[in-house]
């Protein structure tokens, strides 16, 4: 039987690495340079075709699209990286005591509460935070943050509930450790690729999730960029200016599939068994 090739996990990792990098690296750019100042308003060029001067176009303000879409990413990047940070400094806790204390009232309690927050959408969560405290980015990031807890509080009550019949959790509890140190030491460096992978997709679905809050005016507001909003703006103006609608929404698919691939080729370099098999 063919054994699988060394270079299997980096036939998804490298495209995707590749992508992730020209998406921040367009985002830190923006800190320093733009084409254009993205307020800047000419409305003699609105809604003008990708030309020389304006590489992607311009907007129906006349204002730079490839401008607005460089800083938009620093808008995408800290709200999906702060929510995704989140439900790793909440969820993971949580799912660490679940797991160690498996079928006891705690377990439940965790439990429950995450069937509870799956049970609303990021969306409406998002509404019904914005409905007390006003729509923002910081709304945003808690609404996201919120539905971000039990996804890795699950992941890692799964992976951790499967090591702690192993035989060197026993000896460490034989050698005098409790449940804290237990969890710390040995569970959780265990499971950290299961952690990076996923937080690696929640990513992804960070991009996706402010985009759709922003398309619907619960994100970024104005006069922040925000690639959700480019194509709120642009949807009554897609028959005579498609390429308003078009590259906001290119950057953002590929985005997102560059996350994913980062997230699948990671998974398969991880894997401990194929790993095995590698060598």
């Amino acid at each position: 039987m063919t054994k699988p090739s060394n270079t299997t996990g980096f036939k998804k990792l490298l495209p995707g690495l590749i992508l992730v990098a020209l998406f921040f690296l367009a985002a830190v750019l923006s800190y320093l340079w733009t084409p254009y100042e993205v307020d800047s308003i000419d409305i003699k060029n609105r809604m003008a075709l990708p030309n020389m001067q304006h590489w992607f176009g311009t907007d129906h303000f006349g204002r730079d699209i490839f401008s607005m879409l460089m800083v938009g990413a620093r808008t995408s990047i800290a709200v999906a990286f702060i929510a995704v940070g989140i439900g790793v400094i909440v969820g993971v806790p949580l799912g660490l005591c679940a797991a160690a204390w498996q079928g006891r009232w705690l377990d439940e309690l965790i439990m429950r509460s995450n069937d509870l927050i799956f049970a609303f959408p990021a969306l409406l969560i998002a509404i019904m935070i914005t409905a007390v405290f006003g729509p923002g980015a910081v709304n945003a990031i808690i609404a996201i943050g919120i539905f971000n807890i039990p996804v890795f509080a699950r992941l890692t009550r799964s992976g951790a509930m499967a090591l702690w019949a192993r035989e060197y959790i026993l000896a460490a509890r034989v050698a005098g450790k409790n449940t804290v140190q237990i969890s710390v030491e040995h569970i959780l460096p265990n499971i950290l690729n299961l952690l990076i992978v996923q937080a690696t997709i929640q990513f992804s679905l960070g991009i996706l999730a402010e985009a759709a809050l922003s398309y619907v005016g619960l994100g970024a507001q104005p006069p922040v960029p925000s690639w959700g909003r480019m194509l709120a703006d642009s949807q009554t103006l897609i028959s005579i200016a498609p390429h308003l609608a078009l590259f906001p929404g290119l950057v953002i698919v590929l985005t997102v599939l560059g996350l994913n691939l980062l997230g699948d080729g990671l998974r398969d370099w991880m894997d401990p068994q194929l790993r095995r098999q590698r060598s």
